[in-house]
C-alpha cells in the first residue's frame, strides 16, 4: 500500500511544522534508512533539519522541527519547561468513566519487553490530561493532552485506566478495525465479506494541534491538522452504527 506523503502545515526561517501520516518514521530507522521517515522527505528542500520530539510511527498528525540552532535550542527549552502544548484525539475503548480527568502516574521502560514502556514507581514524573468528545457503543473518542513527553505516553497511561486505544497492536486488544466491529447487529458474512475487511489497522491516535512561541518573534502560534482519511471514515461508521 502507497503511504501518503507528509503535509508541510507551516514554515519559516526558524521552523517548520509537518501533518505526519500514518507509516512515516520520524527520524531514520537505525538499522534500514531506506524507511520513510520525515528527516530524508524534508532533508531534499531543507539542508538543515533539527529534532525537537517525534511521533511514533503509526501515529499521525504535527510534528515540528528546527531549522537553525538558536530555534531548535528555545523549541526543546518549551518542551523541557512544558510551555509548549501538545494534543492529542484518542480513539479508546469502553467508555471512559469519569469523561474528563488526569494520569499522573510514572513511566519507565519495560525490562522485559524491549522498546516498550510500563508504569513503575522507578519511571520519571508523567502527566496526561483528558476530555470526552464523543461517546459510542463501545468507544470513546478524547482530547488528550500531555504535559510531559515521555515514550508512548497517551498509549500506556489510556491503557493503565482500562481504556486502551481502540487500535494498539502493542498495548491494546486489537490491531485493527473493520465495520462487523462496529454494527450492533451480526453481520452475514457472505453477504457482507467486503464488510469485514479493516477499515483501519493502525494506532487510533493524532496529533491535532500544538501550541508554541516563536522562537524569534516570541509570538503565540498554534497549529491544528486534520485527522487523515482512514480515522475519518472509522468515526463516520461509529457515529452512524456505534
Amino acid at each position: 500500500m502507497q503511504l501518503l506523503q507528509p503535509e508541510i502545515i507551516y514554515e519559516d526561517d526558524d521552523l517548520i511544522v509537518v501533518n505526519k501520516p500514518s507509516g512515516w518514521l520520524s527520524i531514520p530507522d537505525r538499522f534500514d534508512a531506506s524507511k520513510p521517515n520525515l528527516i530524508a522527505f524534508l532533508q531534499k528542500k531543507i539542508q538543515n533539519i533539527l529534532v525537537v520530539h517525534r511521533l511514533d510511527r503509526e501515529t499521525s498528525g504535527l510534528i515540528i522541527f528546527a531549522k537553525n540552532e538558536n530555534a531548535h535550542r528555545s523549541l526543546n527549552q518549551q518542551m523541557m519547561d512544558k510551555t509548549a502544548e501538545k494534543y492529542y484525539l484518542a480513539l479508546t475503548e469502553g467508555i471512559v468513566s469519569p469523561s474528563e480527568g488526569e494520569i499522573n502516574k510514572p513511566l519507565a521502560e519495560s525490562m522485559t519487553r524491549a522498546g516498550t514502556m510500563i508504569v513503575a514507581r522507578r519511571g520519571k514524573d508523567s502527566l496526561t490530561t483528558y476530555e470526552t468528545l464523543e461517546k459510542f457503543k463501545n468507544f470513546t473518542l478524547l482530547e488528550v493532552r500531555i504535559h510531559t513527553g515521555r515514550m508512548h505516553q497517551v498509549r500506556v497511561h489510556l491503557q493503565s485506566i482500562g481504556h486502551p486505544l481502540a487500535i494498539d497492536s502493542i498495548y491494546g486488544r486489537r490491531e485493527s478495525i473493520s465495520i462487523s466491529d462496529i454494527k450492533i447487529k451480526k453481520l452475514h458474512l457472505k453477504k457482507y465479506q467486503t464488510e469485514t475487511k479493516p477499515m483501519m489497522e493502525r494506532t487510533t491516535l493524532h496529533s491535532k494541534k500544538l501550541i508554541i512561541q516563536h522562537p524569534t518573534t516570541q509570538e503565540k502560534l498554534t497549529f491544528e491538522a486534520p485527522i487523515h482519511k482512514d480515522f475519518s471514515a472509522l468515526l463516520t461508521q461509529l457515529r452512524k452504527w456505534g
